[in-house]
Formats: C-alpha cells, structure tokens, sequence
C-alpha cells in the first residue's frame, strides 16, 4: 500500500520524516518525468533522464517501504538509521542510467551521516558502545546541521563516484544546495531552513547550468539531472516544513524552448553502448576496475561501497566492459543498451516500435544492439524478474513493444511486465520464444515500418519454425529422457529435452544436428560459448554441407555466459 506523506515538525528528522521524503520525491519524479526526458542532451541525448530517475527513486522507494513493513511486524519502531540505508540500499540496487547512479550515490551520502549519528546519539542515551562516529540529541548537535552535513556528504561522495566530473551537471546543482545547507545550518537554522536553502541553491545553480556546458547552451535547456534533483530537494524542504513549493519544482522545458528543435543536431558522436551492472568485490578491486573501465569509454560512475556496487560506463566494447567486472568480483543484473536508437529518439519522440531480447551471452546482446533491439543480459540459470523486464521495455522508449522472453521459465515474468507496461500506454505483444536462436530468427524478419500486427505474426511464426537445440555438460548423475547421465557427460538438448548423451562436444553436436536436420531445413545457426574453439564451427559447418548441401550455415560467438553451443534450424 503506497505510504501517505505526513508533515514534520521543522526539526525532526526521523524515520517517518525519510519515508515522507521519498514519497513526495518518487511523486514528483513522476509529475516531471516525460519533462525531464524532453531536455536530456548530455551526456548522451536519448531522452530517459527522467525515466532513469524515476525508475531509481522508485526502487529506493519501494525498499524502504519493504523495510518498514518489516519493521512493523516485529516490536520495535524503525529509526533513522535503518530508514536511510534501506532507502539507499535501493537506489544503488536499482540504480538505471548515468543520473540514476548519480542519485544513488547522493543517498548514500546522505545516510552514511544520518546513519552513523543517530546510532551514536542512540547509543549514547541508553549507555551502550557506540556503533557511529558524532554525538546526537541533548548536547549534541541540531538537526540542521546535521542534515547539512549529510548534503555536502552527499555531494562530495557524488563527486568522487564520477571518474571526470563535469560543471554545468547534476553533480554542479548537488554542490551548490550543499554549500547553500551549509551556511543555514552554520547560522544555527533548522532542517527545514537548511532544506529550504539547499533548495534555493539548487534551483539558482540549476538556472546557470547552460552557461558551464556547451551541449547545454547550444540546446538552450538546463541539465537534466539537476532538474531531477532539484525536485528530490523540493519534496525535502516540503517534508520537514509542511509546505507546498509555490511552484511544481521542475518543469523540464525550464527554459524557453524553441531552440529544442533537433538537440541531438550538434551532439558530437559517443561509444556505441551503456553498460550498467551490479558487483559484489572489495574496494581495492574496484579501484583497479575504475583504472581498467575508464580506458575503454566515458560516462564512467562506481557507487555503492561495503561490498556492493553500481557500475555504470558508456563503451563501444560491453563485453570488454564485463569482463572488466568479472575479473574484479562478481557482476550480476547486466544491462546493455545500445544507443543508436535511443540517440534517434533523443528529441524527446518515442519511437513507434522497438523490440526487446532476454539473451545469455554478451555477444547475442551486442548482436541484439546491432539489430536495434535492447537486450536483458542474463548469466546461466539466473531469471530475471517481472520489474527488470519492464525496465527494458521501457528503456525501449516505444509506442509498441515486442518482448521476446527467451525461455519457457521467463513466460510468467513476461507477461506481468506486458500488463503492467500496457497499464502505462505501451502496446506490448509477447513472442513465446523458448531459445535464443528462436529470438534471433525473429529479428531477423523484424519489420519496424509494418503494421504491429503483421510484424508480430511475421516474427511468432519465423521463430515457430526455428527447432531449438543445445549443448551442454552434466553437473552431477541424473535421469533424462536419454537415460542416466553422469557427471562431466556432454548432453545433446532438442526442443528443451535431452536427445543425446555424449562424451565428446563435437560428436554429440553432430549427432544433434543430424535429427534436428532429419526433419528438414534451410539454415543452420551456430552460437558458440565462450570456450569453444572455432574449429568446433568449422568441423560442424562441413558436416552440415557434407549431407545436406541445400542448406546454409551462419555462426556468431555467443560470449561470456552462453551455453557451450546452441543451435538453431529454420
């Protein structure tokens, strides 16, 4: 049940008053969304700055009402230093794009103060060891200044996570509000006065955001993300004051627009890709995958810290990008988007249609991104969720959506993401591909100037007509539909059940390929795993044309977390 903001005192900073404060800004994100997204020219000019704010506010959103829930059914009311770290656990979770890791990070600062203090002052009341630094409550120091404190945390923080900080940037408006809370709380003002300056700050340095970055000036818009950010402060100062900004905090064309015409005009070319994934691994391996990552791309940010972080990085090479992650810990929720599209539709016009591809494999994603479509990126035996689906469709940023899940297991998730983009205005057709070939023989009749219909009817039946098969090696002893296998035993997959049992990759691919192709077929598709050898393709290419010479054969390297071969026959 979605929380209803309360009013605060003007000097109480609790649990409730952070709940409050991430309703109004998630309802405020949302009022200004589509605005936000109609002025994003930098650093690439593909209209979801909004988006990728909402969808971050939202995910810090939904965790902190997860931990009051929690809360609640136990005996102990929450407090504050367990209502800022769950709200900023869910930011850097689901953290989308370069101002969404952005924003994570500011709450992060934020509650790496809020956090530590009322621990201390917690501690200090009841006479137990202190579990934080600083002192709270009687004695010690007032809401004030303590919250502006936790701004220029905020903002130092920020500034650190961003490997070249650009003025004239959401990280210029954090900067300012921190200076400007920090004057009001050196005044001995309330948390409401230093809300209310941070605030003003913000939106004056906001203003001047057009004359510090050329993109900007040249679009005649004020940075997105500060817009962004300026309305997380208003429903800050709103929170602890009770009052209403005399005006919405953000509208997007905050400047006169006529300019806005083609932003994307003058935009200088950028890599290809962004990559976004989350990584457990310690803090001296995520300083030397900063070092690694900024030497491949730009629009490099690293949040997080404890063990978990949020790495984001534009490149023209994602599975180099990945790699990266791998060799410093272990990455998971891999996103990949490929910008082409999403710099065509950066004047703020969603595109009619789009598609998007759950793949397992670096190199089916890229070739997804070369074909136009957005990619879900999964690892072997992990299954996205309905809200990463959704995500996608609407980092898709279409009128008319074709999902193509991938995989029996991913039906349910599926279509709970088609619902619910559809309860947004999203048309949105679901393809039941149960392999990846069967995605990829889809994209390739893909008609984006046709009708939705027939290209959905074209697609279903090109990937209907695809049999599906794979490779790959027994874990332990078990029964399958070819009889007992055992451990380290090559299985031979057709359709989704197991057809051969072999102890030789090649043999048993060959013995695959010949009762796929027993039924008939044109074309051939062969995606390599990341350790099979190309004479694995070379050998399996010539079999093919040895006994089968009408037919054709295409192979693609499938990359990191694809199986050790699939196969497809239309």
């Amino acid at each position: 049940m979605p929380h209803e903001p309360q009013s605060q005192s003007p000097d109480e900073l609790d649990a409730e008053a952070v709940r409050t404060w991430s309703s109004l800004a998630l309802a405020a994100l949302g009022r200004a969304r589509e605005d936000i997204d109609a002025i994003n020219v930098y650093p690439v000019a593909d209209a979801d700055t909004g988006t990728n704010l909402y969808l971050t506010a939202e995910s810090a959103d939904r965790a902190l009402d997860d931990a009051f829930t929690k809360v609640t059914e136990g005996t102990a009311p929450a407090s504050l230093a367990h209502a800022v770290r769950a709200w900023a656990h869910g930011a850097l979770v689901g953290a989308r794009g370069n101002s969404g890791t952005i924003l994570a990070q500011l709450l992060r600062g934020v509650a790496d103060v809020l956090g530590e203090e009322r621990e201390a002052a917690a501690a200090a009341e009841t006479g137990a060891p202190e579990t934080g630094s600083g002192t709270a409550g009687p004695g010690g120091r007032g809401s004030g200044a303590l919250l502006a404190q936790a701004l220029t945390r905020a903002a130092e923080e920020a500034y650190a996570a961003v490997s070249h900080p650009v003025e004239g940037t959401m990280l210029t408006v954090a900067g300012a509000a921190a200076r400007a809370g920090e004057a009001a709380g050196a005044a001995a003002g309330t948390a409401a006065d230093v809300a209310r300056a941070a605030y003003d700050g913000a939106r004056a340095a906001l203003a001047e955001t057009p004359g510090q970055l050329a993109a900007l000036g040249r679009a005649g818009v004020v940075d997105a993300g500060g817009c962004g950010l300026v309305a997380v402060l208003g429903a800050l100062w709103q929170t602890l004051s009770g009052q209403e900004p005399a005006a919405e905090p953000v509208r997007g064309r905050a400047v006169p627009v006529p300019q806005l015409a083609d932003p994307c005009a003058q935009e200088e070319e950028g890599p290809a890709y962004e990559v976004i994934y989350l990584l457990e691994a310690s803090e001296a391996a995520v300083g030397e995958l900063r070092e690694r990552l900024d030497g491949l791309g730009d629009s490099l940010v690293v949040v997080g810290g404890d063990g978990l972080w949020n790495v984001h990085v534009h490149v023209d090479d994602p599975g180099a990008a990945v790699e990266a992650g791998v060799v410093a810990g272990r990455p998971y929720r891999i996103r990949i988007t490929h910008f082409g599209d999403e710099r065509r539709r950066g004047r703020g016009e969603r595109a009619q249609r789009a598609v998007v591809a759950v793949v397992p494999g670096e190199g089916l994603a890229g070739l997804c991104g070369e074909a136009g479509a957005t990619a879900v990126l999964v690892r072997s035996g992990e299954v996205p969720a309905a809200p990463e689906l959704l995500d996608a469709i609407r980092r898709a940023h279409a009128r008319e959506v074709v999902l193509l899940p991938g995989g029996a297991e991913l039906r349910a998730a599926a279509a709970a993401a088609a619902e619910q983009a559809r309860a947004e205005g999203v048309r949105v057709a679901v393809i039941p591909t149960r392999s990846a070939v069967q995605g990829l023989a889809a994209l390739a009749v893909h008609d984006p100037d046709g009708s939705f219909d027939e290209d959905v009817v074209a697609m279903t039946a090109a990937a209907g007509a695809t049999r599906y098969g794979e490779l790959a090696v027994a874990e332990r002893q078990s029964f399958t539909s070819a009889g007992i296998c055992q451990a380290g035993d090559v299985l031979g997959l057709i359709d989704g059940d197991v057809a051969v049992i072999g102890s030789d990759l090649a043999e048993t691919a060959e013995a695959v390929l010949e009762r796929m192709l027993g039924s008939g077929g044109e074309l051939v598709t062969l995606v390599l795993g990341p350790e099979v050898a190309d004479a694995l393709a070379e050998r399996l290419e010539a079999y093919v044309q040895h006994g089968h010479l009408a037919v054709d054969t295409v192979t693609y390297r499938g990359g990191r977390y694809s199986a050790p071969l699939l196969i497809g026959v239309e």
